[in-house]
């Protein structure tokens, strides 16, 4: 009697074990499936316009915000500001140096950004002054 009660001790001790690396590995798997989700970039391209707003806000995670006057455009209203996130700071003060100026931004719209990359699905990872 002792002796099967150690047997099934030891194949339920196994099976938690084979349970927990099953686990571990799901998790793992699906970790690396949601960042891709949130990191897929959807479309790239450029947006032109006069710069009148960069700065580096947030409550938790500071990001740089920025707004450009979409180019062809009279008068400011809301279809005529487009709004970025810059992900990074050697090229957020670039565009700092070109406010008020116009500008070509070079971007990549993301699926679903993470909180640390920023308000917006549009990230700026370039910057052209337009003559």
């Amino acid at each position: 009697m002792t002796f099967e009660i150690d047997t099934l001790g030891t194949r339920i001790k196994n099976i938690f074990k084979k349970f927990l690396v099953l686990l571990i590995f799901a998790s793992i798997v699906s970790a690396s499936l949601y960042y891709l989700y949130r990191n897929w970039t959807v479309s790239e391209g450029t947006r032109t316009g006069i710069l009148y707003k960069i700065s580096k806000k947030g409550k938790i995670f500071k990001t740089y915000e920025g707004q450009i006057q979409l180019g062809n455009s009279p008068m400011m209203n809301k279809q005529s500001i487009w709004e970025f996130s810059v992900d990074n700071k050697e090229v957020y003060e670039q565009i700092q140096k070109f406010e008020g100026k116009n500008v070509k931004l070079h971007y990549k719209e993301k699926e679903n950004t993470f909180p640390w990359q920023g308000d917006t699905d549009y990230l700026v990872y370039k910057v052209e002054p337009v003559n």
